[in-house]
């Protein structure tokens, strides 16, 4: 079992869509990193939000939920699918969850600890959203953490340059998917 796990979160179309302006940098990284992932025999897992029809696990006081269609992010929604240039492959592994961090509302942490990952590389859109939120409980959890600074965006160039300069090398180190590859390779 390896102990590092790529997370490629909230990749799907209608956020890159919606987020990303050229998205080819951002999906670039991110495909580079699972392809070396992949090569290491470590774990890749696709996260994804997506809500049952009608949404029932959103409240109204939920901001950011609350504000979506009842169609927006149903489970089998063209836009709630994972973005065709970074999709998995064969052994890759799924999640959906139901807030803005990885682990909430998703089954994350049981699937991480059965392959007996300690170490978790961050991407994802957005910096300031899934990766921020999933960094914090993560690091609470004991989850040693990478955020590879390429293979995330944010709609807000300036929070995204504050979280990957200032606020994330507190917690994790925060590299390039070129940095990070090269890295595994030193060590495999």
């Amino acid at each position: 079992m390896a102990d590092i796990a790529l997370l490629i979160m909230d990749v799907q179309g209608s956020i890159v869509e919606r987020v990303v302006g050229d998205a080819e940098p951002l999906l670039g990284a991110i495909e580079r990193a699972a392809t070396a992932a992949r090569a290491n025999s470590l774990p890749v897992v696709y996260v994804r939000v997506a809500f049952r029809p009608g949404n029932p696990e959103v409240n109204s006081n939920n901001r950011i939920f609350a504000a979506l269609s009842d169609q927006a992010f149903s489970e089998d929604a063209p836009g709630t699918q994972i973005h065709p240039t970074v999709a998995p492959r064969p052994g890759d592994i799924m999640v959906t969850k139901k807030r803005v961090s990885a682990f909430a509302g998703s089954d994350l942490d049981m699937v991480l600890r059965a392959q007996g990952v300690t170490q978790l590389v961050l991407t994802g859109i957005a910096t300031s959203g899934v990766v921020l939120s999933t960094l914090r409980q993560a690091a609470d959890m004991d989850y040693g953490l990478t955020v590879l600074r390429d293979g995330c965006s944010d709609a807000d160039p300036e929070v995204h340059r504050v979280l990957l300069d200032k606020v994330f090398p507190r917690q994790a180190d925060v590299l390039t998917a070129d940095e990070w590859i090269l890295g595994r390779a030193t060590v495999s």
